[in-house]
């Protein structure tokens, strides 16, 4: 390894350029070191100039001493570095040659992913058609969640109240207060949380810091690295990324941000488009082929992210352990100082080779697109003769390994498929049944409030909660716990799966989708039928059957996104597992067959991508007849392919062309005749506004640490079962003038001015239902679900939010 050198300041300076808003980084030769030199042209946010003398990090780590006037970003000139580190820059070379040898691999498969496309679009697939209907244009300018927490600053070393949002892309925007976000003063950070694991306790976010360095243990000092002045502390955690800290006064708030930091987190996570269908596949192909060139199968955890995130990972498991063996034994203080200096370096390092990967991967991204043109016209010109070319050398492969793969698969895999199978079902099918739940409950409550609430008047308001249900962390939380169970035991270390949180999250994002789905076909029926002016009694009686329309919609493609993930989960599993088992024997014989490739179609055909395509398809048929098993037993609620015909309703899906449905404008009651100055249509407008945002749990900012939480309030008694809501349902279409409500309603209408202002310590998730025929006492909306519970500004008044990472200094680093 080569030198290290540090622009890591003591206390005192690092309080005096957060203040200026200046930063500075550690360098660890990745693209060039900090001292006296060149001066840039002009700063700017990532690279400027940084008075105050050498820290005394830097002579911990045994670094040359430096003249106390102005650093600069730069290069050192040859002959600069001590004699005895002929090494210097090993790091920044290294870095260099990890990227370039991936980004081989990633142009190798850009020809196979745009040749793959191209074939499956001349082809199709005969995937039975969807019976749900999907939202085109996205939800945007929404804010998914906003309120108030503390952070703890590592500059200062005290803890800060911050007032906190989630928009529609899920970075976590951090302001001074509510004030400076108001005023459109920029944010102090955007997270992206890509990458990051939540921690709920302090002991288990030590445990991992200490077990970062070799020598030590989270039991290695009596003063700790940080102390929640809370119980309830929340950490995101990042093996080469910042770590941040945050507390919270109760339990139930606790449990809130987990919720939702956890949606970003599995949003962030998955962050390759689907709709990608070339640049997305070959870059996952690219990591899977590369890493197992270095002999590493099965599912990788850090697989997170953007490009740039997932090549930055990539990297750092190689760099990582290097640069660990060779600057732990020269970091110097007491323990719990190594551990912040080595999170310190850790970040700097990551910052730098992000920077690093981004301009390789965008210069060959451009290359790559460039160049797509000319490779799409010699596609479509050869078409048939890649076709050929290909199964002829699939066949000779073919004939190569089978002997060997159907051995391995009988013996080593094919008895375990049941068993995995039904390790997956078990969870992932209670979470979509949870899902049809609350869509129901939500629906039926809407229902119940329409009959209440005078009918069509409030209707715009309750669906545009209703629109917004699938992007809710709090009422999605009941849904998304259903995966928590998920294990593999016995067969994880087996089939080297290194964990199932990433069946976990695919399985929550598709249950985000399908309620999503759910929902906003319930709406173009819905709006379809408000043409034909219902009265409010035929408005309910039509709710009521519409619902029924759109669940047995869901049922369908419940079973099919299932389906179609138990499938694709067992290949991940089984695959890198039969790769590993057949490379001694079959892997070194791979080079014969390249000789069988035209040299025109050696772009579009790649020996590796069709061996691996042959030991698929040798376990493709187990698997397969697995699920089909499944579906014919009825187990779990799984639906045969023959259940439902395909295009069973294709007047719906001509419906879903129209223009996006705005609720709040087409039926919202009450201000339609009112001028646009009047008070009535002010409040209406404010109301629409804050309709935006999904949930608000807003705080006293000037509340300090500790503080009581209020009591909370009494639950009303609510109906939950399909047989009582019906029940009230007829009941209250019968009833010619219903009394108004004494509750709160249970889909929650909106608090008065003077309602709560802080977040009551109820719990988040919905409860579980009981039973059909009996009806329970059931908690009614909490304060913090209230989707217009505290005036937000429109997003879209403010400067355009990019997602980013805050420094020490509080300065932002756009990733």
């Amino acid at each position: 390894m080569g030198d290290v050198l540090s622009t890591h300041l003591d206390d005192a300076r690092r309080q005096n350029i957060a203040d200026n808003g200046f930063r500075a980084f550690s360098r660890y030769g990745i693209s060039g070191v900090v001292g006296m030199g060149v001066p840039l042209q002009q700063p700017t946010a990532d690279y400027c100039t940084v008075p105050g003398p050498p820290a005394p990090f830097a002579r911990h780590l045994g670094c040359p001493e430096r003249d106390p006037c102005q650093l600069f970003w730069w290069r050192p000139p040859t002959g600069l570095l001590p004699a005895d580190r002929p090494n210097s820059g090993c790091s920044e070379e290294k870095t260099g040659r990890i990227l370039t040898e991936f980004l081989r691999f990633y142009e190798d498969q850009y020809g196979v992913a745009l040749f793959n496309s191209m074939r499956h679009e001349l082809e199709g697939t005969g995937v039975p058609q969807a019976q749900l209907l999907w939202r085109k244009v996205p939800l945007e300018e929404r804010i998914i969640f906003s309120g108030n927490l503390f952070q703890y600053q590592e500059d200062n070393k005290k803890w800060r109240n911050r007032f906190s949002l989630v928009p529609h892309n899920y970075g976590l925007v951090l302001y001074e207060n509510k004030v400076a976000y108001e005023r459109q003063v920029p944010p102090r950070a955007v997270i992206n949380t890509a990458g990051y694991k939540i921690l709920t306790s302090v002991d288990q976010y030590l445990e991992l810091v200490g077990n970062s360095l070799p020598g030590m243990t989270s039991k290695s000092s009596t003063t700790p690295i940080l102390k929640c002045p809370t119980q309830f502390p929340l950490i995101l955690w990042h093996p080469s990324a910042r770590h941040y800290y945050f507390c919270m006064m109760t339990e139930a708030e606790q449990d809130k941000w987990q919720a939702v930091l956890q949606d970003c987190i599995r949003h962030c996570n998955n962050g390759i488009p689907e709709d990608s269908k070339v640049e997305g596949p070959a870059f996952t192909d690219a990591v899977r082929m590369y890493r197992q060139s270095k002999e590493l199968y099965g599912t990788w955890e850090m697989l997170c992210g953007n490009e740039v995130q997932i090549l930055c990972n990539l990297v750092m498991e190689e760099l990582g352990p290097e640069l660990k063996a060779e600057l732990a034994p020269r970091l110097k203080g007491k323990p719990q100082e190594r551990q912040r200096q080595w999170i310190q370096i850790s970040d700097a390092v990551y910052r730098m080779v992000y920077e690093q990967a981004k301009e390789h991967f965008d210069r060959t991204l451009s290359k790559l697109q460039a160049a797509r043109p000319a490779m799409e016209a010699a596609i479509r010109t050869d078409m048939d003769q890649v076709i050929t070319s290909k199964e002829h050398l699939a066949s000779k492969i073919r004939a190569f390994i089978l002997p060997k793969a159907e051995v391995c698969v009988r013996n080593h895999v094919q008895p375990y498929i049941p068993s995995i199978l039904e390790a997956l079902m078990a969870p992932t099918s209670q979470g979509f049944t949870e899902v049809r739940d609350v869509f129901f409950k939500e629906v039926t409550d809407m229902n119940l409030n329409v009959i209440n609430e005078g009918g069509i008047d409030k209707l715009g308001e309750h669906m545009e909660k209703l629109s917004q249900l699938a992007f809710h962390p709090l009422k999605m939380q009941s849904c998304y716990e259903k995966m928590a169970p998920l294990r593999l035991d016995g067969l994880q270390q087996r089939f080297d799966v290194s964990s199932t949180s990433v069946f976990k999250q695919r399985a929550q994002l598709h249950m985000r989708e399908q309620m999503d789905n759910a929902v906003y076909t319930f709406e173009t029926l819905l709006h379809q039928e408000l043409g034909k002016g219902p009265t409010k009694e035929e408005l309910c009686k039509s709710i009521q059957r519409i619902l029924e329309r759109v669940l047995k919609k869901y049922d369908y493609d419940s079973s099919s996104v299932r389906k179609r993930f138990f499938r694709e989960a067992l290949l991940q599993i089984t695959i890198p597992f039969l790769l590993k088992k057949l490379a001694p024997t079959c892997k070194s014989e791979l080079p014969r067959f390249q000789e069988l490739i035209f040299e025109d179609f050696a772009r579009f055909i790649l020996v590796e991508n069709t061996y691996e395509e042959v030991v698929l398809q040798t376990v493709m048929k187990d698997i397969l007849q697995a699920v089909k098993e499944a579906a014919v037993q009825r187990k779990h609620n799984l639906y045969r392919d023959s259940v439902v015909m395909h295009n069973s309703d294709p007047n719906l899906h001509l419906l879903a062309e129209g223009a996006p449905i705005d609720w709040g404008e087409e039926y919202s009651g009450g201000g339609r005749g009112d001028s646009p100055s009047s008070p009535e249509a002010a409040a209406l407008s404010e109301k629409r506004r804050r309709a935006k945002q999904v949930v608000s749990v807003v705080h006293d900012e000037e509340a300090g640490l500790p503080f009581e939480a209020g009591p909370e309030p009494p639950a009303p008694v609510s109906p939950d079962s399909v047989a009582a809501l019906r029940g009230l349902l007829a009941r209250d279409l019968r009833a010619e003038s219903p009394p108004p409500p004494a509750g709160p309603l249970l889909n929650g209408t909106p608090a008065p001015e003077g309602a709560l202002p802080v977040a009551a310590p109820e719990a988040s998730s919905l409860p579980q239902h009981p039973p059909p025929g009996k009806a329970v006492d059931l908690e009614p909306p909490k304060p913090s679900d209230q989707e217009t519970g505290e005036q937000v500004s429109s997003p879209g008044d403010h400067p355009t939010i990019h997602t980013t990472t805050e420094d020490s200094a509080g300065v932002q680093t756009e990733f």
